[in-house]
Parts: structure tokens; C-alpha cells; sequence
């Protein structure tokens, strides 16, 4: 494959894009030997950061477009390079070649001419709330309720959107929709490196929330949380769901009554986990609720491992022996669980399409905790 620019130009720009710790890497290792990849294929982060530094040719390869950006190699690092940005600078080269893998094309020109990377009608994005009846956000509303774009199309999604809804009503939850003015947060632009694309998305929103007078944020998905609270140039406070039901629950305003009698293993998504710290809340959630059996997974928290959904992994085709999902359901059964319990809606898709091709439907599903939640509230 020839070089898209020249050696140096290379390496500046991908200093220059955002991957300035490029610089501290001493090669050491580490991030290929903790990443999820080298369960079931040979992938190296080192090699991709090594090439990139020397600005030869080989960095851009399809091995570039395979991290999930987990962020197991940056907690790991020795050095505390955040091989994420290096990844997705490097990425953003690509964007500016037009060596996009085809996987990747449709979505993001869906971003770009829908608002979202589903190939549908943005006038559709707030038809999910039709039987639910969350308001209008009004200048006196204290929250704005952000559904992801995953939520508002997929089908299987959608149902958790609106069960996540019911819930947050029953609590009393001053909260409003802006809908179909909305767009993508922009996480998935944002790790791909379609930087312009990122910011034409992420500056309608910033504009948009000042306009509605927008401070406090409840994102359905911990990557669009993640991108307001990292990347918006708005001062948002923007929680997730989970953090919300475990605070209404301890305030008495949602009371778990009814038995759920299941044994549900809970797998910590990456976003909401290693990215932004959130580890607690969506399991009180589940304590709390009557004749739930829970089962910690051997890999969870800091060391959960990655659906595989992250960093557009959710556009890749990935064969099932080599899908995190599928090791994931594995490991599930063998801890005895017969629910899968997430709170992200890539998660729930990446898990559930492995389920399925495993053939393990029988035995084993997957839930969002506003699911289970809901089944003891109602």
C-alpha cells in the first residue's frame, strides 16, 4: 500500500491531529499483551504505534481499524500514552485518503446526511416516544433526556429506550426530549477520526442545548455521555441512566417489590466503565432488586472484557469464533447465569448477535438493568 505522505509529514501529523504521546511509547509491550484482540486473533497496538511513529508505511492498514478503543491498553500503559488518540489520529489520515474500510462508508455518510448512523430519517428519531409521553423539554426542565441514536432506531434498543423512560417518569424525574432537532453525539465520528464530520455534529448540539438552555444531561448510552462530558464545548453535567435509578431508588421514589427470581451475570460496558468510572451504581441497582441471584464474571470493572462494539467495531464484520461477544456468553454460562445483564446499548447488540450465533438462545439472554429493574417496579 503506498505511503499517503511522507515519512515525517506522517508522524507530524498525526502529532498535531491529537496523538501527541506518541512520544513517551518505549515499546515496551504492554498494550499488545492485555488487548481483548489477542483472545482470539494475533493484533498488535505496538506495531501500529511503532509505524506510526516513524510515519511508514504500514500504520495504515486494516489492523488500524480493528481497535474498539476499550481503553484496556491505556489503564495498562507504563507510560500513560493514550493510544486511543494515536489510534484515532491515525485514523483521521485515512479520513482525509479516502481509505475508509467499507464497513465503515454507509454509517458514516448516514451521520452526515441523517444526523444519525442508522440510514434513517432524522424525523424518525423521536418516534419511540409516542406511547411513552416524555414532554417537550421547556426552559424550566431540569433535564434533557438524551436517547442515542441506537436507542431511538434499532428495534431491540427501542424497547429499552422506553422502558428506561417509564422508569425515570415513575420516579418524577423533571426531565424533556428535544428530539428530532437533535443529532449524534459524534462518539462513533469522533474514534474514527472523521474529525470535521465530529464537529459539524457535536457543534449543532453544543448550539442547540445553549439554545434550549440545556445544563444537566440523562444520556441513555455511556459513550454519549462520555463525548459531553470529554468532548462538547457546553458545560453539561451529563449522568447515565443507571446513576439515576440508583439515586431514585435510594431516595425511595422507585421501589423494587416484585421477586425477580433470575441469575443474572452483569457485564460492565467500556464506556461506562474503564472510561468513566461507573462501576456501583448499575450494580446497587441490581442488589436492590427481590430474588435476583447476581453473579460477578471472573473478567469485570477495570478488567471487564469489551463487548467489541466501540470505535465503529459495531459496523465490522467479524466472524463468530473471533467475536469478544461470543466469549462473553461463554463465560457467562459457565458462571451459571442465565441473563446477561448491560447498560449500553452497543453492548446489548454486540452480545445478543453473538448469543444468536452460538445457538445459546435457550439458555442465556441478554437485558438492559432498566429491564430487570422494571420487572420488579411494575
Amino acid at each position: 500500500m503506498t505511503a499517503v505522505a511522507p515519512m515525517l509529514e506522517i508522524t507530524d501529523a498525526i502529532l498535531e491531529i491529537g496523538g501527541e504521546t506518541i512520544q513517551i511509547c518505549m515499546q515496551c509491550g504492554t498494550c499488545s499483551g492485555v488487548c481483548p484482540w489477542n483472545l482470539v486473533r494475533k493484533f498488535s497496538p505496538r506495531l501500529l504505534i511503532r509505524q506510526a511513529s516513524l510515519g511508514i508505511e504500514g500504520y495504515e492498514s486494516e489492523a488500524l481499524w480493528n481497535c474498539v478503543t476499550c481503553r484496556t491498553c491505556v489503564e495498562h500503559c507504563p507510560r500513560g500514552v493514550d493510544i486511543i488518540d494515536v489510534i484515532r489520529s491515525a485514523r483521521s489520515l485515512m479520513q482525509e485518503s479516502g481509505t475508509v474500510p467499507p464497513p465503515f462508508r454507509a454509517p458514516l455518510g448516514s451521520l452526515k446526511s441523517d444526523g444519525n448512523p442508522w440510514q434513517t430519517p432524522r424525523e424518525e428519531r423521536s418516534a419511540w416516544n409516542q406511547d411513552v409521553g416524555v414532554p417537550e423539554l421547556g426552559p424550566d426542565t431540569e433535564h434533557l433526556f438524551y436517547a442515542c441514536c441506537t436507542h431511538c432506531y434499532d428495534g431491540r434498543n427501542k424497547k429499552v429506550l422506553r422502558t428506561m423512560a417509564r422508569l425515570l417518569l415513575k420516579g418524577e424525574v423533571d426531565m424533556g426530549i428535544i428530539g428530532n432537532e437533535e443529532s449524534c453525539c459524534a462518539d462513533q465520528a469522533h474514534k474514527c477520526g472523521a474529525y470535521s464530520l465530529h464537529l459539524e455534529l457535536s457543534g449543532a448540539n453544543d448550539q442547540l442545548f445553549a439554545d434550549k438552555g440545556v445544563k444537566k444531561i440523562i444520556a441513555t448510552s455511556p459513550h454519549c455521555m462520555n463525548m459531553f462530558n470529554q468532548e462538547y464545548e457546553g458545560n453539561y453535567e451529563s449522568v447515565h441512566y443507571t446513576q439515576v435509578f440508583d439515586r431514585l431508588i435510594a431516595d425511595g421514589k422507585l421501589k423494587p417489590k416484585k421477586e425477580v427470581a433470575l441469575k443474572v451475570a452483569y457485564h460492565d460496558p467500556c464506556y461506562l466503565g474503564r472510561h468513566s468510572g461507573i462501576y456501583e451504581e448499575p450494580r446497587r441497582v441490581l442488589w436492590s432488586i427481590p430474588g435476583l441471584e447476581y453473579i460477578e464474571l471472573p473478567r469485570s470493572r477495570e478488567n471487564s472484557l469489551c463487548c467489541g462494539g466501540g470505535g465503529g467495531g459495531i459496523w465490522s464484520e467479524v466472524p463468530v469464533a473471533e467475536r469478544f461477544g461470543a466469549l462473553r456468553v461463554q463465560e457467562a454460562l459457565e458462571a451459571g447465569a442465565g441473563v446477561i445483564a448491560t447498560a449500553c446499548p452497543f453492548c446489548t447488540i454486540m452480545i445478543e448477535d453473538s448469543l444468536k450465533a452460538l445457538g445459546k438462545e435457550e439458555e442465556i439472554r441478554v437485558l438492559d438493568v432498566a429491564e430487570l429493574l422494571f420487572q420488579s417496579v411494575e
